[in-house]
């Protein structure tokens, strides 16, 4: 049986959105709040990985919170942060943006089920993996670990390097049918219209 956790990233810029994308108000909680709820639904437990000196939103008791050690290093960073914080007992961890406030759970145990013996589940649409919906064993540590070592730091790097089961959009459409879970809010736009179908968008 898989022990399946769960790390949320949440240490980029919310440049092109202009205000911390972890502390976005989304009905009555903010964007992390509602991530790591829906999320801890299904696995437990979750590692929230943060830049140095970002503040956060109060999280539940059972959350860690992590911080990346280098600075604006990315994701592949952050991946670091959170398998290191994870408990032995966790083989694998779903990982997800802070920024993805449609995410069904469902989709989140589907991806589980498909990782198999691989080391990676990413989906995988016309060629681009999504590497911020996917599903990561903690023995891919040594590997993200000799990436940022040399400065490598994109994530198609270590899906590269590892066994990686690449799924297809076909296979998640019985769990997400509009592939909700991959909607990142980068702007202003996506925000509003991600409230609007979440039905909390107020006048």
């Amino acid at each position: 049986m898989t022990t399946a956790g769960g790390i949320v990233l949440c240490g980029g810029k919310s440049t092109r959105m202009g205000a911390p994308k972890a502390t976005l108000p989304f009905g009555p909680e903010t964007m992390l709040q509602r991530v790591v709820r829906l999320l801890g639904t299904v696995v437990s437990p979750i590692v929230v990985v943060a830049a140095r000196d970002q503040s956060l939103p109060e999280l539940p008791a059972g959350v860690t919170i992590a911080r990346d050690e280098r600075e604006q290093r990315g994701p592949l960073e952050g991946l670091r942060s959170g398998l290191k914080a994870l408990p032995d007992s966790v083989d694998v961890a779903f990982i997800t943006g802070c920024d993805v406030p449609l995410l069904e759970p469902a989709f989140v145990e589907r991806m589980v089920e498909l990782l198999g013996d691989h080391d990676i589940a990413v989906m995988e649409i016309d060629g681009f993996p999504h590497p911020l919906s996917g599903v990561y064993r903690r023995d891919t540590l040594p590997h993200v670990e000799a990436l940022l070592e040399k400065d490598k730091l994109r994530s198609g790097l270590l899906i590269d390097a590892v066994r990686t089961r690449r799924v297809r959009p076909e296979e998640m459409l019985s769990v997400d049918p509009q592939l909700r879970t991959l909607r990142n809010l980068n702007t202003r736009e996506d925000y509003l219209a991600a409230l609007s179908e979440a039905g909390l968008l107020t006048e």
